[in-house]
């Protein structure tokens, strides 16, 4: 498995204007340095996080879809966001992880955040993901699914571990920064794993503020690439696979985690 280089997007989002918001990550993409393999942009990062998505959404195969689509084939590297869709007469906030062939997987959302009334407007995923990409497995999650630990927990399969990166991508607000920050790093260190978090800056049409704070951990819990809070930050990081077998081997906490299952529960 070789190293992984990953660009983290950290930028304002234009509210409700997929349009406004595909025209300056184009602009963002010419200013990322060399050749990268994924490309990581914030939740919800055509529309903001809008929480009327009557009029915003879009079906699976929709432009915003085929827009990274051109963007990872253009790039030669994955792209990962997510957006608003629509299926069968529910809404999602849905992640897409689109590689440079065009090949797609998305993950749902599984925890809505509640205090902003997401989970009125959305339909819950009861799924995880784990993407294999260059010999990377990748887990990616959505904002509050970052507060869950169990539904993020790594786990040996047949002695080998369920994913190597987890990705979280966010609209996260400032007044809670001090928690984003430290449940990456706590991810990281209790699954053995990068962390990368991706988080928007700016404020959006409801008045709350978000300071980004987007940063990549790595499996000790160490921040080894951290974006200027309240500023536009495009970073490509390489993440080291051999740092990551010599953790893992020469710390083998994983041989003493808990078995554990997960049950699935149906929310309206």
């Amino acid at each position: 498995m070789q190293d992984l280089s990953i660009t983290l997007i950290q930028s304002a989002l234009h509210w409700r204007s997929s349009l406004a918001n595909q025209q300056q990550f184009e602009k963002a993409f010419k200013r990322i340095n060399g050749k990268t393999d994924l490309v990581i942009l914030p939740e919800m990062f055509t529309t903001g996080f809008a929480m009327h998505p009557e009029g915003l959404s879009e079906s699976i195969d929709g432009p915003t879809t085929q827009w990274l689509k051109t963007q990872a084939k253009r790039l030669d590297a994955a792209m990962m966001g997510s957006f608003i869709v629509q299926e069968e007469g529910n809404y999602f906030n849905r992640l897409v992880f689109i590689k440079p062939d065009g090949h797609m997987q998305y993950y749902d959302k599984k925890h809505l955040f509640r205090m902003a009334g997401e989970n009125k407007q959305y339909q819950s995923g009861d799924k995880k993901l784990v993407v294999n990409y260059k010999g990377w497995n990748i887990l990616p999650l959505i904002c509050y699914d970052l507060r869950f630990p169990v539904w993020s927990r790594n786990r040996l399969v047949k002695e080998q571990f369920e994913y190597d990166l987890m990705v979280v991508i966010a609209n996260w607000p400032k007044k809670r920064s001090h928690a984003w920050k430290t449940l990456l790093m706590a991810r990281a260190i209790e699954n053995q794993a990068f962390v990368a978090g991706v988080n928007r800056i700016g404020s959006d049409d409801n008045g709350i503020a978000y300071s980004g704070d987007s940063m990549v951990i790595d499996p000790w819990g160490t921040p080894i690439s951290v974006a200027p809070a309240n500023q536009q930050h495009i970073k490509t990081i390489a993440i080291s696979k051999k740092k990551l077998d010599e953790i893992r081997n020469n710390f083998a906490v994983s041989l003493d985690w808990d078995d554990f299952m997960i049950k699935a529960t149906q929310r309206s």
